[in-house]
């Protein structure tokens, strides 16, 4: 029985990721994302859109009941990769190695995805059901910053009882109770250009002048409170002998905690010129707050490690560096567990592969979640 059921997920799977959807290639994301409510409608599920405009993708939204009936469980995944076109072909082709399949965006996570969907056959092939109304949420855009679904996940969010986050799982299926929050910014020095050796005095050096920054910049990470501010890119000057007119340095910044923020923002914008004769731009903001494994999560994640016991699973809870779309559903105050997902390693390299032996046991506790959370069994785990 075991073998059948990942033998059906494999070539499932193997459609999915033979149709390659880097973010930016919104035709073949939407090629995917029809595809996959194709496979939702025959699941039983109704099919909805939301969002899009300006040429985004929409979202696809795929309910077990009524929007808004009552709230229910919002099950996020995202169906967008990092790979760019022509992946497939070349430099991680799909294969299988042993316990491992390879192939771009098989653990980040379309492998996931589709276990999800997966689980939700799973119940109704058992004769089983959800307690609670169920919305899969398909994000066209995550692994850019989901700037066009974030306001659909938010939305769907407020009417959930629970957020479960198909990422994929951590080195051995451990689950994500929190993530840091992601700011981003763009620092531009412009100064005055000139020739280095006839005219040195007439010019301003943008370079210069952002060097003068970067210490202070970085200076603000604290290992100890889990603030990270990294100059990731930095770009100027036009020859070797010329003052350079123009620089510019993008930051990525980490943040653990809420009230985290506010600080460490302000911070970065109140940076002045040294040389007066030179002026920067800032431009950046919070891409994703930071989602805290706050009490409502907690409870969320006893009831799952309860589940998963019964399936001979022992669930442990990490911490991420990286963000997803839980944050914005934790930061609203909806209870989420993240890295639902299967099994794997090697996201956004060219090593992306998850592990097939964890493909069914992870279908069969997802099934279970969708099966026993609802708002009386979370203040059960809250009594306990």
């Amino acid at each position: 029985m075991t073998s059948s059921r990942l033998t059906d997920y494999v070539a499932e799977l193997n459609e999915w990721v033979s149709i390659e959807t880097p973010s930016a290639e919104r035709k073949s994301v939407a090629r995917l994302l029809e595809l996959v409510a194709a496979q939702c409608a025959r699941s039983g599920l109704s099919v909805e859109w939301a969002g899009g405009g300006d040429g985004a993708c929409q979202t696809l939204l795929a309910r077990s009941g009524p929007a808004g009936s009552e709230p229910g469980i919002l099950v996020l995944a995202h169906l967008d990769t990092v790979h760019p076109c022509g992946t497939l072909q070349s430099a991680l082709r799909w294969r299988i190695e042993g316990d491992r399949l390879y192939g771009p965006g098989v653990y980040d996570m379309k492998g996931s995805a589709l276990m999800a969907l997966a689980a939700w056959r799973r119940l109704r092939e058992t004769g089983r059901s959800s307690k609670v109304p169920v919305t899969f949420l398909f994000s066209p855009d995550e692994e850019i910053g989901s700037p066009s679904s974030r306001t659909v996940i938010e939305d769907e969010a407020r009417r959930a009882l629970a957020a479960l986050v198909v990422e994929p799982a951590r080195d051995g299926g451990k689950i994500v109770t929190s993530r840091k929050g992601v700011a981003r910014f763009v620092i531009t020095a412009s100064g005055h250009a000139a020739h280095s050796g006839s005219n040195f005095e007439l010019g301003r050096s943008a370079v210069s002048e952002i060097a003068v920054h970067i210490p202070a910049i970085e200076a603000l990470t604290d290992l100890a409170r889990g603030i990270t501010v990294n100059v990731g890119t930095i770009s100027g000057g036009t020859s070797p002998n010329t003052v350079p007119a123009h620089c510019r340095i993008e930051v990525d910044v980490r943040l653990q905690r809420l009230d985290q923020v506010e600080p460490t923002l302000a911070a970065i914008r109140s940076l002045i010129p040294r040389d007066p004769d030179v002026t920067l731009e800032i431009a950046g903001e919070l891409n994703r707050p930071p989602f805290d494994h706050g009490p409502e999560s907690q409870r969320l994640f006893h009831h799952a490690r309860t589940v998963a016991a019964t399936l001979g699973i022992e669930l442990v809870g990490v911490a991420a560096g990286g963000a997803s779309d839980g944050n914005f559903t934790s930061a609203i105050g909806v209870p989420t567990l993240d890295g639902l997902g299967v099994d794997g390693a090697g996201a956004h390299t060219l090593e992306e592969h998850i592990l097939l032996s964890s493909v069914v046991p992870r279908i069969d506790l997802f099934a279970s979640l969708l099966e026993t959370t609802d708002l009386g069994r979370l203040q059960t785990a809250s009594a306990e």
